[in-house]
């Protein structure tokens, strides 16, 4: 059995996810990804960025516009062939991220990435919630908005997730069901939930980590 693991992390805008998954890589000495999946894809693809960050986490639509924007890229059977829709683009990160786990261990934010590798041995599936007064103040800082701007926000991003993730994986974005384990970072602050994940994984992958 392969010794390689994966950390996939479903996070509510505003819950320092991110935050958390890019410490916890960095601690554990795995790959991080994120926003780097759409370089990656585009790369592998021949598709410009743009389409990817136009689908970012979005339910199904099509994307027609972009067909004429692919005719440096794509050669003419392929760019006669591909229906720009977000269902495809979808398979083209799906296939990245499988990828990239199956070369190295690695911990990957968002995309349904837990949905896309259930069939993998050794995957850890994690989803961090926060209170919503914490969300707020945390986007609101790093948004540089006004607080009832940044929950106006955050109520849209969160039913655009839920959406996506619901479309593509037929599971209940947030629910635990849908998750190995769910962590509210507002009840232990950010570097103690990411203590609390760490020592989670540590057991479930039998590993050596340094509890310091």
């Amino acid at each position: 059995m392969t010794d390689k693991y994966v950390i996939t992390i479903g996070r509510q805008l505003g819950s320092g996810g991110r935050e958390i998954g890019q410490k916890l890589s960095a601690r554990l000495g795995i790959s991080f990804y994120d926003k780097e999946l759409i370089r990656i894809a585009s790369q592998e693809s021949g598709i410009r960025e743009n389409h990817f960050e136009e689908a970012d986490e979005k339910k199904t639509h099509s994307l027609f516009g972009g067909l004429l924007d692919l005719r440096g890229f794509l050669t003419d059977e392929v760019y006669a062939n591909y229906y720009l829709s977000n269902e495809m683009l979808f398979k083209i990160q799906s296939d990245v991220i499988r990828k990239l786990a199956g070369l190295n261990s690695s911990l990957f934010v968002g995309r349904c990435a837990d949905y896309i590798l259930k069939d993998h041995p050794r995957c850890l599936s994690v989803f961090i919630s926060a209170d919503m007064r914490d969300r707020i103040r945390r986007v609101a800082r790093i948004q540089e908005i006004a607080e009832n701007k940044a929950e106006d926000y955050i109520g849209k991003l969160d039913k655009k997730r839920a959406d996506y993730y619901e479309y593509f994986s037929g599971k209940v974005w947030g629910a635990a069901s849908s998750y190995d384990l769910c962590v509210n970072s507002s009840v232990l602050g950010i570097e103690e939930t990411i203590k609390f994940i760490q020592s989670y994984a540590e057991v479930r992958f039998g590993l050596q980590g340094d509890k310091t």
